[in-house]
C-alpha cells in the first residue's frame, strides 16, 4: 500500500482550495433523502480496531445487485454524498458511502460530529494513506458479501475521493472498475501496473489544475498496459457532479452532470 505523500499533500492544499467555498449544509439535498422509497440506513463496518460508519442505499429490485462504494469529497459525507448513494439506488444498484473521517472527531465521531469545513479539511488532510486502503478494502469486502448483493464491486469518487479511487484501484484486486470524478493519478509506473481493473475519468473542461496531469497519467497508463479512459466535459468546471445538482447551476455544469451520469448507467450495466 504506497503512496507518494508529496503528492498526496498537494492534491489536499489544491482539494482545500477547491472546497473553500463549499459548505456541508447542502440543505438543497435534503428533500431527496427525507422522500427517497428506497432502504437507507447508517452501519458500521468493522476494520482492525476501528468501525467505520457508513451510509447505505439499497435498490428496489428483484435480482441481486451490483455494489458501488462511493468515495466523498474533501468535505466527508455530506447530505449530497448521501444524494448520490439514494441516486445510485435508484438506478439499480447497492451503493455504499463509508465516512473515512470515521474516528477522527472528539469522542470516536466523523464528519457530522466534527462540525465545520475547517475542521473536516483538517482531519482528513492527516488521514494516514495506508488507514484509507485498509478502510475501504474492509467496506468492498462488507459489501460484496451481503446476501442482496451479486458479488461485483465498482469504486466511484469525487475530489478528494477521485484522488482515492485512482490510488485504490493500484491497492486493491477486488474491483471491477474505478470511476475517478476530477481525481488526479498516481505519478508511479509501478504504482499504476498494479491497477487490474479499468479506470473511467470525468473532468471538467475549465479544470486546468487536475487536468494539466491528465497527459502523464494516460501515457503510463498506456506504457503500463492498463485501461484509461477519460472524458473531459467543456464549459464544467471542478466538482460538476455536485454544482451541476444545486439549484443555481451553471448550464454547462448542469450538462456535464447529465451526461456524466449517463456515462456512469452506461459503465455500470457492462460491469
Amino acid at each position: 500500500m504506497r503512496t507518494n505523500m508529496k503528492r498526496f499533500s498537494v492534491i489536499v492544499v489544491a482539494a482545500v482550495a477547491f472546497a473553500g467555498s463549499g459548505t456541508r449544509a447542502q440543505d438543497w439535498a435534503k428533500p431527496r433523502l427525507e422522500n427517497s422509497p428506497r432502504h437507507l440506513e447508517w452501519l458500521k463496518v468493522k476494520q482492525a480496531d476501528r468501525e467505520v460508519r457508513c451510509f447505505i442505499a439499497f435498490p428496489e429490485v428483484k435480482d441481486k445487485a451490483t455494489a458501488v462504494v462511493v468515495i466523498h469529497e474533501i468535505l466527508g459525507v455530506t447530505e449530497w454524498v448521501r444524494g448520490v448513494a439514494d441516486q445510485l439506488a435508484e438506478a439499480g444498484y447497492i451503493a455504499i458511502a463509508p465516512d473515512l473521517l470515521s474516528g477522527t472527531a472528539p469522542g470516536g465521531g466523523g464528519t457530522e460530529e466534527l462540525g465545520s469545513g475547517d475542521a473536516v479539511r483538517r482531519a482528513i488532510s492527516a488521514l494516514p494513506p495506508a488507514q484509507i486502503t485498509a478502510d475501504l478494502e474492509a467496506v468492498v469486502d462488507f459489501v460484496r458479501k451481503l446476501p442482496a448483493a451479486n458479488g461485483k464491486v465498482v469504486v466511484v469518487g469525487f475530489c478528494w475521493g477521485g484522488l482515492q479511487t485512482f490510488s485504490f484501484a493500484t491497492n486493491s484486486k477486488s474491483i471491477r472498475a474505478g470511476l475517478v470524478f476530477y481525481g488526479s493519478g498516481p505519478e508511479s509506473e509501478a504504482e499504476l501496473s498494479r491497477i487490474t481493473a479499468p479506470v473511467y475519468g470525468f473532468y471538467g473542461g475549465n479544470d486546468a489544475r487536475v487536468n494539466a496531469t491528465l497527459p502523464k497519467t494516460k501515457e503510463l497508463m498506456k506504457k503500463a498496459g492498463k485501461k484509461f479512459e477519460p472524458v473531459i466535459y467543456e464549459g464544467a468546471g471542478h466538482g460538476f457532479m455536485r454544482a451541476g445538482e444545486a439549484p443555481d447551476a451553471s448550464e454547462a455544469n448542469r450538462k456535464a452532470r447529465d451526461a456524466a451520469w449517463q456515462r456512469v448507467r452506461e459503465i455500470l450495466a457492462g460491469v
